[in-house]
């Protein structure tokens, strides 16, 4: 299993870092809707207990992430893709403009200090490790509009994400193109520390419309 790692303040802890690893798998297409897993198996594959794995499941059936099967485990449940629409348009509308905005306010230093997570980005994106990719996205992009110092904003966010479907980042490994993709991170920082707010809207435009585009897959 790769732990995500903390945005700062306090650390996770071990439930959580599962439950974080469990919803990149089911982002990516690693756990399928309408596929039942059990708390033992789940933890073989993750290569981790049973324990932490069954609380974080729970901790995923109570975001409606998953679905409890009495005495077999937890049935992946479905999105539809109007739901992924609505909440990639939610987020374009959030995103977009807060994102644009920490041109023109951001600390340079903070800013800088997220580039070794955009790198993390491209790594799991050459090694094909999908898990990883997610979770460092995730740190990427709520780091970074942790930067408009608006904490509701960024668990609504946080929220929006949990509830995506990549499943075509698989084809784009297969492909050797999700490396592409994992780089507009860095082109993304490089723009915001030049202060060059339309650059950064272009970008975060074609990278959000990834998410129902080149990410989505079928």
């Amino acid at each position: 299993m790769t732990a995500l790692k903390d945005l700062g303040g306090r650390r996770p802890s071990y439930r959580e870092r599962v439950a974080d690893a469990l919803r990149a798998a089911l982002i990516a297409g690693e756990l399928r809707p309408g596929e039942v897993h059990s708390a033992p198996g789940l933890a073989v594959r993750f290569g981790v207990s049973a324990t932490p794995v069954r609380e974080a499941m729970l901790d995923l059936a109570r975001e409606g992430l998953v679905d409890t099967v009495p005495n077999k485990g937890f049935r992946v449940t479905a999105v539809s893709d109007r739901q992924l629409d609505e909440y990639t348009h939610v987020r374009s509308l959030i995103e977009i403009p807060t994102t644009v905005g920490l041109a023109a306010t951001a600390d340079p230093v903070a800013m800088e200090a997220l580039r070794p997570v955009a790198e993390e980005i491209v790594t799991a994106a050459a090694a094909g490790d999908l898990i990883a990719y997610v979770e460092a996205d995730q740190r990427f992009h709520l780091g970074l509009l942790a930067l408009a110092g608006n904490a509701h904003l960024v668990e609504v966010v946080r929220d929006l994400r949990r509830r995506a479907r990549l499943y075509g980042l698989t084809a784009l490994v297969e492909q050797g193109r999700l490396r592409e993709s994992a780089e507009e991170h860095l082109e993304l920082l490089d723009a915001l520390l030049a202060r060059d707010a339309e650059a950064v809207r272009e970008v975060m435009t074609r990278h959000l419309g990834h998410v129902r585009g080149l990410w989505a897959g079928a």
